[in-house]
Protein backbone atom coordinates (compact mmCIF):
# COMPACT_ATOMS: atom_id res chain seq x y z
CA UNK A 1 0.00 0.00 0.00
CA UNK A 2 2.96 2.31 0.95
CA UNK A 3 4.24 1.90 -2.52
CA UNK A 4 1.44 2.09 -3.97
CA UNK A 5 1.08 6.01 -2.69
CA UNK A 6 4.56 6.49 -2.95
CA UNK A 7 4.64 6.29 -6.70
CA UNK A 8 2.09 8.70 -7.38
CA UNK A 9 4.02 11.25 -5.35
CA UNK A 10 7.15 10.50 -7.47
CA UNK A 11 5.52 11.05 -10.45
CA UNK A 12 3.88 14.23 -9.20
CA UNK A 13 7.34 15.43 -8.19
CA UNK A 14 9.06 14.70 -10.95
CA UNK A 15 6.17 16.48 -12.74
CA UNK A 16 6.35 19.16 -10.92
CA UNK A 17 10.14 19.38 -11.19
CA UNK A 18 9.63 19.48 -14.95
CA UNK A 19 7.44 22.16 -14.98
CA UNK A 20 9.35 24.81 -13.04
CA UNK A 21 12.21 23.54 -15.71
CA UNK A 22 10.45 24.62 -18.35
CA UNK A 23 9.62 28.19 -16.44
CA UNK A 24 13.48 28.38 -15.95
CA UNK A 25 14.40 28.09 -19.30
CA UNK A 26 12.15 30.43 -20.72
CA UNK A 27 13.11 32.92 -17.59
CA UNK A 28 16.67 31.85 -18.96
CA UNK A 29 15.21 32.99 -22.32
CA UNK A 30 12.97 35.86 -21.59
CA UNK A 31 16.14 37.62 -20.12
CA UNK A 32 18.89 37.24 -22.40
CA UNK A 33 16.27 37.89 -25.15
CA UNK A 34 14.54 40.93 -23.59
CA UNK A 35 15.94 42.23 -20.40
CA UNK A 36 19.49 42.42 -20.69
CA UNK A 37 19.17 44.11 -24.38
CA UNK A 38 17.04 46.42 -23.07
CA UNK A 39 19.43 47.68 -20.55
CA UNK A 40 22.06 47.72 -22.19
CA UNK A 41 21.35 49.06 -25.08
CA UNK A 42 20.09 51.92 -23.56
CA UNK A 43 23.02 52.32 -20.89
CA UNK A 44 24.50 52.87 -24.46
CA UNK A 45 22.36 55.40 -25.85
CA UNK A 46 22.57 57.80 -22.43
CA UNK A 47 26.05 57.66 -22.64
CA UNK A 48 26.30 58.60 -25.85
CA UNK A 49 23.98 61.52 -25.70
CA UNK A 50 26.14 62.70 -22.01
CA UNK A 51 29.43 62.10 -23.03
CA UNK A 52 29.65 63.84 -26.60
CA UNK A 53 29.06 67.33 -26.59
CA UNK A 54 28.10 66.88 -30.72
CA UNK A 55 24.85 64.60 -29.76
CA UNK A 56 24.05 67.12 -27.11
CA UNK A 57 20.95 68.94 -29.22
CA UNK A 58 17.26 68.91 -28.75
CA UNK A 59 16.30 66.27 -30.71
CA UNK A 60 18.41 63.66 -29.16
CA UNK A 61 17.71 65.16 -25.28
CA UNK A 62 14.15 63.38 -26.32
CA UNK A 63 16.00 59.96 -27.55
CA UNK A 64 17.87 60.19 -24.16
CA UNK A 65 14.57 60.56 -22.30
CA UNK A 66 13.12 58.22 -23.91
CA UNK A 67 16.37 55.61 -23.52
CA UNK A 68 15.74 56.57 -19.39
CA UNK A 69 12.31 55.78 -19.44
CA UNK A 70 13.12 52.22 -21.68
CA UNK A 71 15.98 51.52 -19.16
CA UNK A 72 13.51 52.06 -15.76
CA UNK A 73 11.27 49.43 -17.64
CA UNK A 74 14.21 46.87 -17.37
CA UNK A 75 15.55 47.68 -14.38
CA UNK A 76 12.13 47.66 -12.11
CA UNK A 77 9.49 46.64 -14.32
CA UNK A 78 10.68 43.34 -16.06
CA UNK A 79 12.71 41.36 -13.59
CA UNK A 80 9.35 41.51 -11.10
CA UNK A 81 7.82 40.15 -14.26
CA UNK A 82 9.76 37.55 -14.78
CA UNK A 83 9.28 36.44 -10.93
CA UNK A 84 5.83 36.06 -11.68
CA UNK A 85 6.34 34.07 -14.20
CA UNK A 86 8.52 31.98 -11.93
CA UNK A 87 6.03 31.18 -9.69
CA UNK A 88 3.38 31.02 -12.26
CA UNK A 89 1.80 34.33 -12.43
CA UNK A 90 1.23 34.16 -8.70
CA UNK A 91 2.91 37.53 -6.41
CA UNK A 92 5.75 36.61 -4.13
CA UNK A 93 6.27 40.01 -2.81
CA UNK A 94 4.42 42.28 -0.35
CA UNK A 95 1.19 43.03 -1.04
CA UNK A 96 1.68 46.84 -1.08
CA UNK A 97 4.56 46.73 -3.88
CA UNK A 98 1.95 45.40 -6.20
CA UNK A 99 0.10 48.55 -7.27
CA UNK A 100 3.61 50.60 -7.10
CA UNK A 101 5.02 47.90 -9.54
CA UNK A 102 1.98 48.46 -11.82
CA UNK A 103 2.11 52.03 -11.08
CA UNK A 104 5.75 52.14 -12.33
CA UNK A 105 4.95 49.65 -15.45
CA UNK A 106 2.18 52.17 -16.54
CA UNK A 107 4.11 55.28 -15.86
CA UNK A 108 7.10 53.98 -18.13
CA UNK A 109 5.50 52.65 -20.99
CA UNK A 110 3.48 55.76 -21.21
CA UNK A 111 6.03 57.96 -20.88
CA UNK A 112 8.09 55.58 -23.91
CA UNK A 113 5.10 56.36 -25.64
CA UNK A 114 4.40 59.84 -25.13
CA UNK A 115 7.97 60.29 -26.28
CA UNK A 116 7.60 58.88 -29.59
CA UNK A 117 4.44 61.11 -29.76
CA UNK A 118 6.59 64.71 -28.83
CA UNK A 119 9.61 63.06 -31.26
CA UNK A 120 7.50 62.48 -34.52
CA UNK A 121 5.48 66.09 -33.69
CA UNK A 122 8.86 67.74 -32.94
CA UNK A 123 10.15 66.43 -36.06
CA UNK A 124 6.95 67.42 -38.31
CA UNK A 125 7.43 71.20 -37.11
CA UNK A 126 11.07 71.05 -37.76
CA UNK A 127 10.68 70.52 -41.06
CA UNK A 128 7.44 72.55 -41.71
CA UNK A 129 8.13 75.63 -39.87
CA UNK A 130 11.88 75.80 -39.87
CA UNK A 131 12.66 79.32 -38.69
CA UNK A 132 10.16 78.75 -35.83
CA UNK A 133 11.29 75.66 -34.38
CA UNK A 134 14.69 76.87 -34.44
CA UNK A 135 13.60 79.80 -32.02
CA UNK A 136 12.56 76.80 -29.19
CA UNK A 137 15.60 74.13 -29.73
CA UNK A 138 17.66 75.01 -26.26
CA UNK A 139 18.30 73.15 -23.76
CA UNK A 140 16.19 74.94 -21.45
CA UNK A 141 13.10 74.19 -23.96
CA UNK A 142 13.75 70.85 -24.57
CA UNK A 143 13.89 69.97 -20.93
CA UNK A 144 10.64 71.91 -20.52
CA UNK A 145 9.28 69.85 -22.99
CA UNK A 146 10.66 66.71 -21.34
CA UNK A 147 9.47 67.37 -18.41
CA UNK A 148 5.88 68.10 -19.86
CA UNK A 149 5.80 64.27 -21.19
CA UNK A 150 6.74 63.09 -17.93
CA UNK A 151 3.91 64.99 -15.99
CA UNK A 152 1.65 64.02 -18.87
CA UNK A 153 2.63 59.84 -18.19
CA UNK A 154 2.72 60.65 -14.22
CA UNK A 155 -1.29 62.08 -14.42
CA UNK A 156 -2.25 59.00 -16.45
CA UNK A 157 -0.60 56.68 -14.10
CA UNK A 158 -1.31 58.54 -10.83
CA UNK A 159 -4.78 56.57 -9.66
CA UNK A 160 -3.15 53.06 -9.53
CA UNK A 161 -1.25 53.89 -6.45
CA UNK A 162 -4.03 56.39 -4.83
CA UNK A 163 -6.55 53.81 -4.88
CA UNK A 164 -4.38 50.82 -5.24
CA UNK A 165 -2.21 51.45 -1.88
CA UNK A 166 -5.72 52.80 0.09
CA UNK A 167 -7.37 49.12 -0.43
CA UNK A 168 -4.02 47.05 -0.59
CA UNK A 169 -4.97 44.59 2.57
CA UNK A 170 -7.16 41.57 1.88
CA UNK A 171 -9.70 40.45 1.37
CA UNK A 172 -10.45 44.17 0.24
CA UNK A 173 -7.69 44.43 -2.12
CA UNK A 174 -8.23 45.73 -5.74
CA UNK A 175 -4.91 44.68 -7.38
CA UNK A 176 -5.30 40.61 -6.64
CA UNK A 177 -7.54 38.29 -8.56
CA UNK A 178 -8.40 34.83 -7.02
CA UNK A 179 -4.77 33.36 -7.68
CA UNK A 180 -3.43 35.97 -5.93
CA UNK A 181 -2.24 37.47 -9.61
CA UNK A 182 -0.78 41.33 -9.03
CA UNK A 183 -3.15 42.97 -11.80
CA UNK A 184 -5.90 45.80 -11.96
CA UNK A 185 -9.45 44.12 -11.14
CA UNK A 186 -11.83 45.33 -14.17
CA UNK A 187 -14.78 45.53 -11.84
CA UNK A 188 -12.74 48.40 -9.44
CA UNK A 189 -10.53 50.68 -12.57
CA UNK A 190 -12.71 50.03 -14.95
CA UNK A 191 -13.38 53.51 -15.72
CA UNK A 192 -9.30 53.78 -15.80
CA UNK A 193 -8.44 50.95 -17.79
CA UNK A 194 -10.63 52.59 -20.49
CA UNK A 195 -9.65 56.18 -20.51
CA UNK A 196 -5.57 54.68 -19.75
CA UNK A 197 -5.89 52.79 -22.91
CA UNK A 198 -7.50 55.81 -24.76
CA UNK A 199 -5.07 58.47 -23.49
CA UNK A 200 -1.88 56.03 -23.46
CA UNK A 201 -2.03 54.57 -26.67
CA UNK A 202 -4.91 55.01 -28.78
CA UNK A 203 -5.15 58.80 -29.00
CA UNK A 204 -0.97 59.22 -29.43
CA UNK A 205 -0.98 56.18 -31.85
CA UNK A 206 -3.92 58.25 -33.99
CA UNK A 207 -1.79 61.71 -33.60
CA UNK A 208 1.52 59.95 -34.35
CA UNK A 209 -0.06 58.48 -37.52
CA UNK A 210 -1.47 61.96 -38.73
CA UNK A 211 1.82 63.39 -38.42
CA UNK A 212 3.82 60.66 -39.68
CA UNK A 213 1.50 61.14 -42.86
CA UNK A 214 1.93 65.09 -43.43
CA UNK A 215 5.79 64.56 -42.38
CA UNK A 216 5.91 62.73 -45.53
CA UNK A 217 3.50 64.77 -47.46
CA UNK A 218 5.68 67.93 -46.70
CA UNK A 219 8.77 65.78 -47.23
CA UNK A 220 7.46 65.00 -51.14
CA UNK A 221 6.55 68.82 -51.72
CA UNK A 222 9.78 70.13 -50.73
CA UNK A 223 11.50 67.69 -52.90
CA UNK A 224 9.37 68.44 -55.90
CA UNK A 225 9.33 72.05 -54.82
CA UNK A 226 13.34 72.01 -54.96
CA UNK A 227 13.98 69.84 -58.08
CA UNK A 228 12.04 72.43 -59.91
CA UNK A 229 13.77 75.16 -58.87
CA UNK A 230 17.29 74.11 -59.57
CA UNK A 231 15.97 73.06 -63.25
CA UNK A 232 14.33 76.57 -64.07
CA UNK A 233 17.87 78.15 -62.69
CA UNK A 234 20.11 75.84 -64.86
CA UNK A 235 17.96 76.32 -67.72
CA UNK A 236 18.48 80.12 -67.30
CA UNK A 237 20.95 81.98 -69.04
CA UNK A 238 23.69 81.09 -66.43
CA UNK A 239 23.55 77.92 -68.05
CA UNK A 240 23.65 78.76 -71.88
CA UNK A 241 26.71 80.93 -70.71
CA UNK A 242 28.99 78.11 -69.47
CA UNK A 243 28.31 76.09 -72.49
CA UNK A 244 28.83 79.26 -74.68
CA UNK A 245 32.76 79.53 -73.17
CA UNK A 246 33.07 76.03 -73.28
CA UNK A 247 32.45 75.76 -77.19
CA UNK A 248 34.30 79.28 -77.69
CA UNK A 249 31.10 81.36 -78.69
CA UNK A 250 31.33 84.76 -77.03
CA UNK A 251 28.05 85.25 -75.00
CA UNK A 252 26.60 88.85 -74.88
CA UNK A 253 27.88 89.19 -71.27
CA UNK A 254 31.44 88.55 -73.07
CA UNK A 255 30.96 90.83 -75.36
CA UNK A 256 30.10 93.71 -72.92
CA UNK A 257 33.20 92.86 -70.62
CA UNK A 258 35.62 92.65 -73.76
CA UNK A 259 34.32 96.27 -75.41
CA UNK A 260 34.81 97.58 -72.04
CA UNK A 261 38.11 96.25 -71.75
CA UNK A 262 39.09 97.64 -74.83
CA UNK A 263 37.68 101.36 -73.31
CA UNK A 264 39.86 101.21 -70.79
CA UNK A 265 43.44 102.72 -70.94
CA UNK A 266 46.33 99.80 -71.58
CA UNK A 267 48.06 99.98 -68.13
CA UNK A 268 44.52 98.53 -66.80
CA UNK A 269 44.80 96.13 -69.34
CA UNK A 270 48.01 94.94 -68.42
CA UNK A 271 46.72 94.95 -64.79
CA UNK A 272 43.52 92.79 -65.34
CA UNK A 273 45.57 90.40 -67.90
CA UNK A 274 45.72 87.31 -65.43
CA UNK A 275 41.91 87.72 -64.79
CA UNK A 276 41.11 87.05 -68.17
CA UNK A 277 40.55 83.55 -67.43
CA UNK A 278 38.32 84.18 -64.67
CA UNK A 279 34.88 82.64 -64.48
CA UNK A 280 32.23 85.02 -65.66
CA UNK A 281 29.40 86.41 -63.06
CA UNK A 282 26.87 83.89 -64.43
CA UNK A 283 29.30 80.61 -64.54
CA UNK A 284 29.61 81.60 -60.71
CA UNK A 285 26.01 81.99 -59.95
CA UNK A 286 25.68 78.45 -61.64
CA UNK A 287 28.55 76.72 -59.41
CA UNK A 288 26.87 78.38 -56.62
CA UNK A 289 22.91 76.34 -57.22
CA UNK A 290 24.28 73.66 -57.65
CA UNK A 291 26.15 73.61 -54.65
CA UNK A 292 23.24 74.63 -52.94
CA UNK A 293 20.93 72.49 -54.67
CA UNK A 294 23.57 69.69 -53.57
CA UNK A 295 23.08 70.73 -50.25
CA UNK A 296 19.37 71.24 -50.24
CA UNK A 297 18.83 67.10 -51.52
CA UNK A 298 21.29 65.98 -49.11
CA UNK A 299 19.05 67.60 -46.41
CA UNK A 300 16.06 66.55 -47.94
CA UNK A 301 17.74 62.92 -48.50
CA UNK A 302 18.91 62.97 -44.75
CA UNK A 303 15.16 63.53 -43.74
CA UNK A 304 13.34 61.11 -45.37
CA UNK A 305 16.07 58.51 -44.35
CA UNK A 306 14.78 59.75 -40.75
CA UNK A 307 11.31 59.53 -41.65
CA UNK A 308 11.41 56.10 -42.96
CA UNK A 309 13.39 55.04 -39.58
CA UNK A 310 10.86 56.84 -38.01
CA UNK A 311 8.23 55.33 -39.88
CA UNK A 312 9.73 51.34 -38.83
CA UNK A 313 10.16 52.45 -34.75
CA UNK A 314 6.27 53.45 -35.08
CA UNK A 315 5.13 50.35 -37.09
CA UNK A 316 6.80 48.39 -34.15
CA UNK A 317 5.53 49.83 -31.64
CA UNK A 318 1.58 49.67 -33.53
CA UNK A 319 2.25 45.67 -34.13
CA UNK A 320 3.68 44.94 -30.51
CA UNK A 321 1.42 47.10 -28.37
CA UNK A 322 -1.79 46.77 -30.23
CA UNK A 323 -2.19 43.22 -28.76
CA UNK A 324 -2.21 44.56 -25.21
CA UNK A 325 -4.39 47.57 -25.17
CA UNK A 326 -7.34 45.18 -27.08
CA UNK A 327 -7.15 43.00 -24.92
CA UNK A 328 -6.86 45.30 -22.28
CA UNK A 329 -9.97 47.01 -23.43
CA UNK A 330 -11.76 43.61 -24.41
CA UNK A 331 -11.31 42.59 -20.56
CA UNK A 332 -13.71 45.16 -19.47
CA UNK A 333 -16.32 45.15 -22.41
CA UNK A 334 -16.88 41.50 -22.55
CA UNK A 335 -18.32 40.48 -19.69
CA UNK A 336 -18.96 36.62 -20.65
CA UNK A 337 -15.11 36.65 -21.25
CA UNK A 338 -12.93 33.89 -19.28
CA UNK A 339 -11.05 36.11 -16.30
CA UNK A 340 -8.25 33.72 -16.04
CA UNK A 341 -7.66 33.54 -19.88
CA UNK A 342 -7.73 37.46 -20.27
CA UNK A 343 -5.19 37.62 -17.14
CA UNK A 344 -2.79 35.35 -18.95
CA UNK A 345 -3.20 36.66 -22.95
CA UNK A 346 -2.76 40.00 -20.77
CA UNK A 347 0.43 38.22 -19.17
CA UNK A 348 1.86 37.23 -22.62
CA UNK A 349 1.05 40.31 -24.80
CA UNK A 350 2.65 42.57 -22.17
CA UNK A 351 5.50 40.62 -22.44
CA UNK A 352 5.25 41.48 -26.65
CA UNK A 353 5.23 45.04 -25.75
CA UNK A 354 8.23 45.06 -23.54
CA UNK A 355 10.32 43.60 -26.94
CA UNK A 356 9.36 47.68 -28.09
CA UNK A 357 11.64 49.20 -25.27
CA UNK A 358 14.72 47.20 -26.85
CA UNK A 359 13.77 47.90 -30.29
CA UNK A 360 13.18 52.04 -29.64
CA UNK A 361 17.33 51.86 -28.98
CA UNK A 362 18.31 49.72 -31.91
CA UNK A 363 15.99 51.53 -34.10
CA UNK A 364 16.40 55.17 -33.22
CA UNK A 365 18.72 57.54 -34.76
CA UNK A 366 21.04 59.78 -32.79
CA UNK A 367 21.57 63.10 -35.00
CA UNK A 368 24.68 65.18 -34.53
CA UNK A 369 23.43 68.12 -36.48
Amino acid sequence: MSQAVAAPLETNSSWSGEESGVQLRWAALLIVMVIIPTIGGNILVILAVSLERKLQNATNYFLMSLAVADLLVGLLVMPIALVTVLYNSGWPLPEFLCPIWIFLDVLFSTASIMHLCAISLDRYIAIKKPIQHSQYKSRSKAMVKIALVWLISIGIAIPIPIKGLMNYHLPNNVTFNSNHTCLLKTDTFREFIMFGSLAAFFIPLTIMLVIYLLTVQVLRKKVYLLKSRVTQRFSSQAVSTVFQREQGVPSPQTEQLNMLDNRLPRMQEKSNAGTTNSPTRGEINFRRLSTMGKKSMQTLSNEQRASKVLGIVFLLFVVMWCPFFITNITSVLCASCDVNVMARLMEIFVWVGYVSSDNHNSTSQISSA
